[in-house]
Formats: structure tokens, sequence, C-alpha cells
């Protein structure tokens, strides 16, 4: 089910020279800079009747064009699923995601999700297109996550993560010992083999991960990272990608290799520890009404902290 919208504005002359997407950003306030984009590149949004690109430049008196579909949040059922609320006021929700919750409903998890739990605690979060969520974290990550209660604070909140003004930093624990912090700069898309992963890949979209040590074991380190851009799986596949692998990634980590000398104890942690060792420990982002600063930061889940002891116990 979806909801279709129609709508259309003649550019302004004083937007002369503006590109595309910052025109439609501006006469369409209403929908989000990544939708917006979406459209465009969809050939939904059109100018006089044509497909142009984002980037492209409008001279004033163009016709632009919005046919397109939303998301009927109704197809989704509200669920009686406890949520951990962290902050929340009229315009914004900020919860700490357990591990095993997924975010939003998808092929093999049509219920039991975030957004299920959102229309059950906040029934009027159903007119926002995503039931407000704004950004996700995989199912076996835990940690913050900010939701908007409002279309204006959800398009705002969007605006802030396309801007890189919201910030998140996470802590990781990582197979191997790392010498020093760093950044990575390089590009993730989907896998050219493996359909359902992602890597890095000349083609991908930009991604850059700032990470720094916290502190060395004996053959694991315990990392803060800080992201600029939020590509699918970037922690992971970034870590992978150095050839630090999260603790517990099944996916990007292979199989688990047994730290030389390691002690009973240790291998039967490893081994037990069924998800990767990732918690988004705090969120920083603008208030989409107030415009105060805010942010959030949270302790680490008991299962990467008893995990830490018996890494440091080697």
């Amino acid at each position: 089910m979806s909801r279709q919208i129609s709508e259309s504005q003649s550019v302004p002359d004083d937007m002369s020279g503006m590109r595309v997407d910052q025109v439609a950003s501006k006469l369409f306030n209403e929908f989000s800079r990544a939708r917006l984009q979406s459209w465009i590149k969809s050939g939904e949004l059109t100018i006089d009747g044509k497909t142009l690109r984002p980037k492209d430049k409008l001279w004033g008196g163009e016709l632009i064009i919005i046919e397109a579909e939303l998301e009927d949040i109704n197809q989704w059922q509200a669920e009686d699923i406890p949520l951990d609320v962290v902050y929340e006021d009229d315009d914004i929700l900020v919860i700490n995601k357990p591990v095993g919750l997924v975010v939003h409903p998808a092929a093999g998890h049509y219920d039991g999700t975030l957004l299920n739990a959102l229309l059950y605690h906040y029934p009027g979060i159903e007119v926002v297109p995503r039931a407000g969520i704004v950004h996700r974290l995989d199912m076996d990550t835990s940690g913050l996550m900010v939701v908007a209660k409002t279309l204006e604070a959800q398009t705002d909140l969007v605006d802030q993560l396309q801007t890189r003004e919201m910030g998140r930093e996470y802590e990781a624990v990582i197979q191997g010992v790392m010498t020093g912090g760093g950044v990575v700069d390089a590009p993730i898309g989907r896998h050219p083999v493996h359909r359902m992963r992602q890597a890095v890949v000349p083609s991908g979209k930009d991604a850059v991960t700032h990470y720094r040590v916290l502190q060395r074991y004996r053959h694991h380190t315990h990392i803060r990272l800080k992201l600029e851009s939020g590509r699918t799986h970037q922690i992971r596949v970034h870590m992978s990608h150095l050839g630090y692998p999260l603790v517990g990634d099944g996916v990007y980590g292979g199989r688990m290799k047994k730290p030389k000398g390691a002690s009973t104890e240790l291998l039967d942690m490893l081994n037990s520890f069924k998800r990767q060792a990732l918690h988004a420990i705090r969120l920083e982002l603008i208030h989409p009404r107030t415009g105060e600063d805010m942010a959030w930061e949270i302790d680490l889940p008991n299962d990467i902290v008893d995990l830490l002891g018996c890494v440091a116990a080697e």
C-alpha cells in the first residue's frame, strides 16, 4: 500500500543558477533532501517533463512536477514491544536499541521490528514516513538512535545526516592489536560477487570512518569510531578492509581465528559471542525545532563489558 503524491511548482527567478536538488528542497521542504534526490533520480520528479540529474542547474521559470508514491505506514501492524527510551519531547525520541531488534520491516522480518513498536507506543507517528525512523542500526548492533515524531522533525534530522551535522560515535572490539588510530576513506557499494554484502569498491559511495584506540589487549583492541557518512555496514566493512574485523562478525570477519595461546575461557567467550561487538555509544544533533545542541551517551551493554573483561584477563 502506498499514498500517491502529486505536486507542482514553478522555479522562481531568484533561484536561477541553483541545482535541481537545492531548488526542490526549498520548494518542497515538507520532504527530506534524500527523498527528493531519490525522486529526481527515479524520474518521479521532473522539470518541464524531463528527468534531470540532481546537480543540473535551473534558470528560473521551469515547472517542477512530483508524481510519486509514499509508503503507506498503515500496512504495518502496531505491536507491544518494549522500548528503552533515553529522551523524549514533542519532536524527537532517542532510544537505546537492544541487540536482535530489526529497525524496519523487510523480507524475513515483517513484524517484531522497531517500526512496529513505534506504531504501538506512539500512534500519532503513523503520519510520518517510516514511523519517524531517521537512520538505522543493524539488527545485532546495539545503541542510540533518534526517531522523529513529526514530519518537520524528520525532514530536518535527515538533512542533518546528509550535511554531517549529526554526530554518531560507536565503540567496538576488534580482532588483532592496532598500533594507533586513523581514518578510513574508502567508497562502499554492493559486493561484486556476494550481492547481500557490502564491500570497498571503486564505484561505491563515499564513506569516511574515523577511529582511535581506547585500549590494546593481547589479542584484541577496544576502539572508538566516528562516522562522517552512514553507508550500510560501514564500520564492519571498513574494519574488515583494514584487516581488523569486529569480534563476532560472521559476515565480514570470516571464520573465527583462534588467538595463539588463548585461554579456554577466552575461546569459550569468542565462540559464544554471536553478534558483532559494536555499540552506538554517543549521539549528537541539533534539535529540529529549538536549534539547541543536544548529546547523549550510554553505557556499553553487558555482553560487550563481559567480552572486554575476558580479553583483558589474557
